[in-house]
């Protein structure tokens, strides 16, 4: 399994994006407070680079056996809402697998859209829709990730945040369980862990 921030076989716009500073120091720097940022846009390297983190959580999650259809099923990275990502997310996910999944990228402008999705970001856009969305995702073995404020302690799983433009993780455990999802402590030790309200 590969390290978060190691080199590994990936598109070479996924390659450039993991290897740059932004990257490297916030892999390194995972704790401290949480500072408040202004909305990056679409195609910003702030977005870009948590496209590259999108790609990576698939490596370092494990979801049941009953998230997918078959054992050759895709694996699915959603993005719900105004996609912040433009191509890049597709430039990275083209061509890639995890063992024999696949992975596939797709859009829904609605939660009730979202059928067969393992990583789902949700957009900025969908922020005064967030408790109706995460109950509506309640009980299915989606890995939520948004960088909205609050979005670990309103209930997502993964979170992003700026500190010092360091990218950071927050990590709510309770909510990963709660999903059924396990989540490698190789990721854990780059993020604050949140369990039951409490870091960790």
């Amino acid at each position: 399994m590969p390290v978060l921030g190691e080199r590994s076989p990936t598109p070479a716009r996924c390659r450039r994006w993991s290897i740059v500073p932004l990257l490297v120091s916030s892999l390194i720097l995972c704790s401290g407070p949480e500072a408040s940022a202004a909305p990056a846009t679409e195609g910003t390297p702030e977005y870009d680079l948590k496209a590259v983190f999108l790609f990576q959580f698939a490596h370092f999650v494990t979801w049941p056996v009953r998230s997918f259809h078959d054992a050759n099923s895709p694996l699915t990275i959603g993005v719900l809402g105004t996609d912040p990502f433009g191509a890049v997310l597709d430039e990275i996910v083209a061509n890639e697998a995890i063992g024999a999944r696949g992975l596939v990228v797709r859009r829904y402008q609605a939660v009730d859209q979202v059928d067969a999705c393992h990583v789902l970001f949700i957009s900025p856009s969908e922020a005064n829709q967030l408790p109706s969305i995460l109950a509506k995702l309640k009980g299915r073995t989606v890995l939520t990730v948004g960088d909205t404020k609050d979005f670990v302690a309103r209930g997502g799983i993964v979170g992003f945040t700026v500190d010092r433009k360091r990218l950071r993780l927050r990590v709510n455990l309770a909510a990963a369980d709660s999903a059924q999802l396990t989540i490698s402590s190789k990721l854990l030790r780059q993020a604050e862990v949140v369990r039951g309200g409490a870091k960790r």
